[in-house]
Parts: C-alpha cells; structure tokens; sequence
C-alpha cells in the first residue's frame, strides 16, 4: 500500500508562515513567474488549486525574507523597526548600515523574526 503525497495549500503554507491565505494569494499575483522576485512555483496543481511540499516552507520563508521591506516602497516601517532606526541613528548608525546589520543577523539567526532582531539588538545597546 502506497503512502499518499502530502501537499500544503495556500492555506496549509500560510499557516506555517503565520500569515493569512490572502497573503499567500496576493504574494503569488503580485510576484508571479515574470517578476524580478517570482514567488516559489507550486509542486502540483490540481483543477488549478496549488500545492507545495511542506520541505518547501523554509524555501518560501526565504523568499518572503528576500522581499523589499517596509520603507523600500512597501509602507511604513513597523514601530519596532522605527525604534531601532531610532536607536541606530542616535548611536551614529545609518540607517542603510543598520538594516544590513539586522540583515546579516537574520541570516545568522533565521529562526528570529525581524522584530526579535530589533529587540535584541536594542537590548544589548542599553546594556552598554
């Protein structure tokens, strides 16, 4: 007896990555395969419903990382990053030199948020 492939859904992935279903289906419109940034293409579609491998999910976390953030076009930056750039500016850090901080320590530490960078990052600060 074979053992089904297990696939996530535009449901299934957001759930792993924490954000809503839409999210997922406005990435794949905005970011479709001609996009300087293409979203991950599907494993398998069935009757035109997507389907990724859950072995997928750190690939798509990728993506989504490598996506231009708030203040690079996208809107406002979040109020943790605003504190940080704060936090940065007033230390004499500019702002370019701080995102590639926070940059460089998401890929050290992928599995800290951008704003558990930004409180890390302000913790040690006020610890000096």
């Amino acid at each position: 007896m074979s053992v089904p492939v297990r696939y996530l859904g535009a449901s299934g992935l957001a759930g792993r990555l924490g954000v809503s279903r839409s999210a997922v289906a406005k990435w794949r419109e905005r970011h479709g395969p001609d996009s300087p940034h293409p979203f991950p293409v599907p494993d398998v579609e069935i009757d035109g419903v997507p389907g990724w491998r859950p072995a997928r999910v750190s690939e798509v976390e990728h993506w989504r990382a490598d996506l231009p953030g708030r203040g690079a076009g996208g809107g406002r930056p979040s109020a943790a990053e605003r504190e940080y750039l704060r936090a940065a500016q007033s230390r004499g850090v500019s702002r370019d030199e701080a995102r590639r901080v926070a940059d460089a320590i998401e890929e050290e530490r992928p599995e800290m948020r951008r704003p558990e960078i930004y409180a890390w990052l302000l913790a040690m600060w006020r610890e000096d």
